[in-house]
């Protein structure tokens, strides 16, 4: 029978792309709106990665204000729609991205994202910077559900669905992600897992212990060869 190609999962705030002053900005928006101080982009960087509901939630946080929930899930629409008119203002791939997929490409190596951006709007930045088609699928916190309930990262079923639906297997993928959510995750799935040093995490992501870390993307090839590749390529 024939093997299915090897697969890269990515996460996509912070490992893919740098969207860290666009969700910034429209927090900001949020909060002032609201009468809340904004936040400097180096106090935000560290709250996001799980989603713009968690990110309202620390931001409101971070300036001592409670959140009911209710308000939470208006502020989310409206947090949603500013985003998403200003999904690609200063949003941009790292360096060495674009590169590091043509050669895994080169190489017949396959592409998914698995991030907890809302599946609409993770399409729609990568759609934005022309990357989108680059994937075969880009799966959100909305994108797969269990008993009428949606999986969203560190869940595990989250990684499972997002490889199964880009027509891959688990023992030939490799995630690579910014953040201890992705790492959990990625050990929960038994999926080797790569993090990049540059993302959006408290503190600093080798204390999390991924199976490596790089700095730049032009590393990723060289890292990946440090895997059991025997079982990979």
């Amino acid at each position: 029978m024939t093997q299915s190609p090897p697969l890269l999962v990515f996460d996509l705030d912070g490992t893919l792309v740098d969207t860290a002053e666009d969700l910034t900005a429209t927090l900001n928006v949020i909060l002032t709106r609201e009468g809340i101080a904004p936040l400097e982009l180096a106090a935000a960087r560290p709250m996001m990665g799980l989603g713009a509901r968690k990110l309202i939630e620390r931001g409101y946080a971070a300036q001592g204000v409670a959140l009911p929930d209710a308000r939470r899930e208006e502020l989310f629409v409206d947090y949603l729609r500013h985003y998403e008119a200003h999904i690609a203002d200063h949003s941009l791939p790292y360096p060495g991205v674009v590169d590091a997929l043509d050669r895994f490409a080169a190489a017949g190596w396959r592409f998914a994202i698995c991030t907890n951006k809302i599946e609409h709007a993770a399409r729609k930045l990568m759609g934005a910077l022309g990357l989108a088609e680059r994937f075969a699928v880009i799966a959100g916190q909305d994108t797969f559900f269990e008993h009428e309930r949606a999986v969203a990262k560190p869940d595990p079923r989250v990684l499972l669905r997002t490889i199964e639906a880009a027509g891959g297997d688990s023992s030939r993928t490799i995630m690579v992600g910014d953040s201890n959510t992705d790492i959990l995750t990625a050990r929960a799935a038994k999926v080797p897992v790569i993090a990049v040093d540059f993302g959006y995490t408290d503190r600093p992501i080798a204390e999390y212990a991924p199976d490596l870390v790089i700095s730049h993307f032009d590393d990723l090839w060289v890292a990946v060869s440090g895997l059991p590749v025997s079982r990979i390529a």
